[in-house]
């Protein structure tokens, strides 16, 4: 087995401490305020729901889970402390971008939440068996600037970093980022009762695979468009950079605090 498939089976892993248990992107408000009834059965509901979701956060995640990804993949033991600092500077910038482009508060705690879970996964459990001296220190000085507030640690940066770090390859990790996220979705829709275990593993081989291999395929060229010298982020479009699909899905998960009760934190 190639080292990018066995990491790739390791970060799959359900164990994983990344705190996305405790996330439902927006299905529980989404079904306390009666719209998957709105479908012909709740599994019919549940699917729509992830697909709309998926779309959504294909598109406005994925440009700077990639943007972060070449930022870190293109640092090599040779890099200065100058470089170093470049690329630090960038990770924050785009980590501040998609906290300005992302509305939701729900959404922004959740991130946040999973993001510094990743750069703790990777201080405690891979770096020491790191043989890069350079990845290392980049990180610590990215979990330093979250818990000092200069920086937000969002998943799709932090998911970009740690792949990176890890020699997973961007196409690998565009997969994997979209199918963690259907994954993590069908996994509150069976905690809430609205599919079953088994329907949802049925998902998973049958739906979800073609959603995802369409929507990488769909979004992975597009961009910040911060990074890019001479590119207004102002002037980017649909077809190139984050957009945000599905505003349904956003003003729902709004009201998520709103629940009188909830399993979820998103």
């Amino acid at each position: 087995m190639d080292d990018q498939t066995y990491v790739q089976l390791l970060l799959a892993d359900s164990n994983l401490p990344t705190g996305s248990f405790v996330a439902s992107s927006g299905l529980e408000s989404f079904a306390t305020h009666g719209f998957l009834s709105l479908a012909p059965s709740k599994t019919d509901g549940t699917l729509a729901f992830v697909q709309d979701n998926l779309h959504n956060h294909a598109h406005s995640a994925l440009p700077f889970t990639s943007d972060a990804h070449n930022l870190v993949g293109a640092l090599s033991e040779e890099s200065s402390p100058a470089q170093v600092d470049q690329t630090l500077a960038a990770l924050i910038t785009l980590d501040r971008s998609y906290e300005s482009m992302t509305l939701n508060h729900v959404t922004r705690r959740a991130s946040t939440a999973q993001g510094a879970a990743l750069l703790s996964l990777y201080a405690r459990a891979f770096a020491p068996s790191s043989t890069s001296k350079v990845i290392p220190i980049l990180i610590d000085r990215l979990k330093l600037a979250v818990r000092r507030g200069e920086a937000h640690g969002h998943l799709p940066v932090c998911w970009g970093v740690l792949t990176a770090a890890l020699g997973l390859s961007l196409a690998r990790t565009q997969h994997l980022a979209l199918f963690l996220h259907a994954r993590s979705i069908l996994s509150a829709a069976v905690r809430m009762n609205t599919i079953g275990p088994y329907l949802a593993q049925q998902m998973l081989l049958s739906d979800i695979k073609p959603l995802v291999d369409t929507l990488v395929a769909e979004c992975c060229n597009l961009r910040s468009g911060l990074l890019t010298a001479g590119e207004d982020p102002d002037e980017m479009t649909y077809a190139t950079g984050p957009a945000s699909t599905w505003p349904l899905g956003e003003i729902v998960a709004i009201r998520h605090d709103l629940q009188h009760s909830r399993i979820f934190n998103s």
